[in-house]
């Protein structure tokens, strides 16, 4: 993967009279299908918000979506529920969804691939879940023994909650030093440049090393994680390689449910930060949330346990 255009089908103004030249990517069409709607302000941004997070999606999975069909939606749904939405919430990403391919049909751009996929009405059974620490330990050590790359992969992202793709972004020469402290300058969702970051501990960054003394003269501009097949050798990964790897190790270590996945390693990194101590803000910089809404997701799914760990009512026996 390139860049955030090149996983997206460009827009051919010239098939479709109704849509503006200048409209050559999906934040284009997104702004241009939002501001054709007459509908209330808060309903322009309820779709701007819901939509861009779904073409987000879209490019985090290597789609096109020029190419997605019904079935890519339904997946969307259960990645939704997968990360803790409700099924109102799940509910309104749907109805955003049913606004745009009406419209798209309407304007002869794309087929309306929600047609039939039904609206969730039911209590949410389906989450992506944390690893335990006991757990997390097992799939460490089972990667350290296989390989150095898959085990500085799945280390990195269990330390930092990294997005896979923004794993497959990551280039040799984004490590660099910010603060005292040494860092990887992050290419995250829905942006257009390295402006974000997380810190690699010692714990973090050694296996990174290790892994990148045996790719000697290794430039700056080349993936951090590359290849090692000889067909595709020193290109670099896909996020469905660094998913792949990461069920494989999970299934591995006994965790082969379908809500064990990739992202289920980032949710660990939110859940033990949360359970040591750290709170919703700091949880949500490591994530690189936008939302604290979307941080607070992770608590949810250890609210009894943390409701327990840290029972106010103990602060009643302090005072009497």
């Amino acid at each position: 993967m390139n860049t955030t255009e090149t996983n997206i089908a460009t827009i051919q103004p010239e098939e479709v009279a109704a849509i503006p030249s200048k409209v050559t990517n999906w934040r284009d069409l997104l702004s241009y299908f939002v501001s054709t709607q007459d509908v209330k302000e808060s309903s322009r941004k309820l779709y701007s918000r819901t939509l861009k997070l779904f073409f987000e999606w879209v490019e985090e999975k290597g789609k096109v979506i020029a190419g997605l069909t019904r079935t890519d939606i339904i997946e969307y749904k259960e990645d939704l529920f997968g990360k803790g939405l409700s099924s109102l919430s799940v509910a309104s990403y749907l109805t955003s969804l049913r606004k745009f391919y009406e419209w798209a049909e309407a304007e002869k751009l794309y087929p309306n691939i929600v047609k039939g996929v039904k609206t969730p009405r039911r209590v949410q059974t389906f989450k992506k879940q944390h690893l335990t620490e006991e757990k997390s330990g097992e799939l460490l050590s089972h990667f350290e023994s296989l390989s150095l790359r898959d085990f500085a992969i799945v280390n990195l992202i269990l330390r930092t909650g990294l997005r896979t793709i923004e794993v497959v972004r990551a280039d040799v020469g984004d490590i660099t030093f910010k603060g005292g402290r040494r860092i990887l300058r992050v290419w995250g969702k829905g942006h257009d440049t390295k402006d974000d970051f997380v810190v690699l501990t010692d714990k973090t960054f050694e296996p990174i090393k290790r892994y990148l003394d045996t790719r000697k003269g290794a430039k700056p501009t080349e993936p951090l994680f590359s290849s090692d097949s000889h067909r595709n050798s020193g290109e670099r990964l896909t996020t469905r390689t660094i998913s792949g790897l990461c069920k494989g190790g999970l299934k591995a270590i006994g965790l082969d449910g379908r809500e064990f996945t990739a992202h289920s390693l980032r949710h660990t990194t939110a859940v033990t930060i949360l359970k040591n101590g750290g709170d919703l803000t700091q949880a949500q910089n490591v994530l690189r949330h936008t939302s604290p809404t979307t941080t607070q997701i992770y608590v949810e799914s250890i609210k009894e346990e943390l409701r327990l760990q840290n029972a106010p009512e103990a602060l009643i026996d302090a005072a009497f």
